[in-house]
């Protein structure tokens, strides 16, 4: 048999309950950064800098976490913190940024000859098509597909000891290719 429950009990607790739309910070987060990070994005020229806004912003909500009553005023918080940050980031820079009439930066060399460049292209290509097919798939995921050597020992299930001597035997073929002089 189970024993009545008191009707004002539960009914106290209903509210409270309606108030915490998301259980936990990291829940909050994970449901609602997409549209935070359009708003941040929307506040800032730059990707990265919105990122950096949004984080920035979500540190200042999480500090705040358990202050804030109703969670349904989230989103709100967060928009502000948005807001106040950008602008505390906008003066800063307006006063730490001065004009200079040099580049801080060196130039870059100047690229070469695009028709050289690409028959370097085409002469690399043809050196790796004339590797063996297994050699010549190790060196384009490791050098092309920028995988690691752990990562390309997965994909082609293999050892990673095979994967680092077959690539190194591949590149020892493509020091000594004829074709690949001039590189050298």
């Amino acid at each position: 048999m189970t024993t009545p429950v008191c009707t004002s009990a539960s009914n106290a607790a209903t509210p409270r309950a309606q108030t915490l739309a998301y259980p936990s910070f990291a829940s909050y987060v994970k449901a609602r950064q997409p549209v935070l990070l359009r708003t941040a994005r929307s506040l800032t020229a730059n990707p990265s800098d919105a990122e950096d806004l949004l984080q920035t912003a979500l540190a200042k909500t999480y500090v705040a976490w358990e202050r804030i009553e109703d969670h349904r005023a989230l989103d709100g918080y967060v928009r502000r913190a948005l807001l106040n940050t950008r602008t505390s980031q906008w003066r800063k820079r307006k006063v730490d940024e001065f004009a200079c009439d040099e580049l801080p930066e060196p130039q870059a060399p100047p690229a070469g000859d695009p028709a050289e460049q690409q028959a370097l292209h085409d002469a690399m290509w043809r050196a790796i098509m004339r590797l063996p097919a297994r050699q010549r798939a190790m060196v384009v995921l490791r050098y092309y597909e920028d995988l690691s050597e752990v990562q390309t020992a997965e994909v082609l299930g293999v050892s990673v000891g095979t994967v680092k001597s077959a690539v190194s035997r591949a590149l020892g073929k493509l020091r000594e290719d004829p074709e690949l002089e001039p590189v050298r």
